[in-house]
């Protein structure tokens, strides 16, 4: 049942929001050049790699000078990548929106555990042993860990986020995390709501 409206709601939105993404996409051209898109890959479920989509919010080849960083290290060298455009897409949390093409294909769904690098997946598989059950469902746009906690909490708790909603994963929950996702979108976007994410 989530999954079809997954499907509907990612086809609405991306219909619904379609002028907005072209414009969106010529202003990361003008601002920053190409590609507009970001692509990297994910661990998805049942830890099938897949390509995960985002309109590019750094400059040009970040990914590549930010490759050996992790924690708030990572944190602190990405913030001073990110383009003038970048910065308001990500205070919008527009920059997620082609993710929805993942959760047409398949890859995503509307709600669940982020997706993570495999490399870190590997890393963090090594230091919590469980955190492998993450993989039972789609990795999500939106989840608990996002909604409910700041950005640097541990690892270990972020995990026991998500597994309370896989353990759960009922529709009203479903609808829940999408309208508290909107509202604190809404709230970062305004004045002085701050930009990182």
């Amino acid at each position: 049942m989530l999954r079809g409206f997954d499907i509907a709601i990612s086809s609405l939105v991306l219909l619904v929001l379609s002028p907005l993404l072209a414009l969106t996409a010529a202003a990361v051209a003008l601002d920053s050049g190409r590609p507009v898109l970001y692509r990297g890959m994910r661990v998805g479920r049942a830890g099938q790699i897949f390509w995960m989509y985002k309109f590019r919010t750094l400059r040009p080849d970040a990914e590549d000078r930010l490759g050996p960083y992790q924690a708030e290290e990572l944190s602190r060298r990405t913030e001073a990548e990110v383009t003038r455009v970048g910065g308001f897409l990500r205070a919008c949390h527009l920059d997620e929106v082609p993710q929805l093409w993942n959760v047409l294909r398949g890859d995503m769904a509307m709600v669940g555990p982020r997706p993570i690098r495999p490399l870190f997946f590997a890393e963090l598989c090594d230091e919590i042993p469980q955190y492998w059950q993450r993989l039972v469902v789609r990795p999500g746009v939106t989840g608990f860990a996002q909604t409910r906690i700041v950005r640097h909490e541990s690892w270990a708790n972020k995990l026991a986020h998500d597994m309370e909603y896989i353990a759960d994963r009922s529709v009203g929950l479903y609808f829940h995390m999408l309208l508290a996702t909107v509202s604190k979108a809404l709230r970062r976007a305004e004045p002085g709501g701050g930009m990182s994410g």
